[in-house]
């Protein structure tokens, strides 16, 4: 792990390099109207310069993708994980009959760099960054955006810029004190953060509620693809498993799939795990059995707690 990464993304501010993640304009009159309706948030009610986070559904309610998107004049942009790019394209294109909706799928021409860390903020306004208003807000400057939104659950900002321009603007950020980040420091401010990632704790074969993003979903916002289950199981209150927040003390690895134990009983497993510097414990996101939160856990025989914060 890179100690000066970790301490910025803390302390400071550090830069990510996202560009692989998937970018995709919806351009066209029924632009909102279709992706509204292919969404579990509202869209709808959002104005220019607004953004929400999502998910993507199949029929049966389990979750396809996450997606930020943001409303820009002229197109909706959906900024979502690489591994999800041609899915959900070819998901939303199957979807367009009679719509004036067009797809542009512009991630090889344009570079995602985050800044995140408690300082990012002064970061982007010393290199002259416009600062989006609210969570995810998103503000024009120059040839790209800046969007109010985080990878690590930090205080953070996407900078969506020309591939082009890349290079220019991390040398920018290193002038102003952005540090970079290595994957490794980010994974760890994530699960210090308690922040799901889809394709690491969010995936396909789950449903919203089990992954605890409620944040993704409005309950009035009328018909979408996938709401009668998540309606079914809102209305019914009732989940077997989700995932949690578990402390174990321990500073040896702890690999994505072990078993969270009470006795000799199997009540889930972990979904991913980093060791914390700053806490001197081992954070894990688990996917467990509800009645697990009456129980005495062990991970690898090291003693576990829930918890609903660090």
């Amino acid at each position: 792990m890179n100690q000066a990464g970790y301490q910025a993304l803390r302390e400071g501010a550090a830069w990510i390099d996202l560009s692989g993640r998937a970018k995709i304009r919806a351009h066209g009159e029924d632009r909102v109207r279709l992706i509204h309706a292919m969404t579990t948030n509202h869209v709808s009610q959002l104005a220019p310069g607004q953004g929400c986070y999502a998910f993507f559904l199949n029929p049966q309610g389990r979750i396809l993708a996450d997606v930020n998107l943001f409303v820009v004049p002229e197109y909706l942009l959906l900024d979502m994980e690489p591994e999800v790019r041609v899915k959900i394209y070819e998901h939303l294109d199957k979807f367009i009959i009679a719509d004036d909706v067009t797809l542009e799928d512009i991630t090889d021409e344009t570079a995602t760099v985050n800044v995140e860390g408690p300082k990012s903020e002064s970061v982007l306004a010393s290199i002259g960054a416009l600062i989006p208003v609210g969570n995810l807000g998103i503000e024009a400057w120059g040839d790209g955006f800046v969007a109010r939104v985080s990878s690590t659950g930090a205080a953070g900002f996407s900078l969506f810029v020309p591939i082009s321009e890349k290079a220019d603007l991390i040398g920018k950020l290193e002038a102003a004190g952005a540090v970079a980040s290595d994957a490794e420091s980010a994974e760890v401010v994530r699960l210090e953060h308690w922040l799901p990632k889809y394709g690491v704790e969010i995936l396909e074969n789950y449903i919203p509620q089990e992954v605890q993003r409620l944040d993704a979903i409005h309950f009035n916002k009328g018909c979408y693809v996938g709401q009668e289950i998540v309606e079914r199981v809102r209305s019914r209150g009732h989940l077997n498993k989700m995932l949690m927040r578990l402390k174990i003390e321990t500073d040896q690895p702890v690999a994505r799939g072990a078993r969270v134990l009470a006795g000799n009983k199997d009540l889930g497993e972990v979904k991913s795990a980093a060791f914390s510097p700053a806490l001197d414990k081992t954070l894990a996101l688990v996917m467990l059995r509800v009645d697990a939160k009456e129980k005495e856990l062990t991970v690898n025989g090291a003693h576990a707690a829930l918890t609903e914060s660090v």
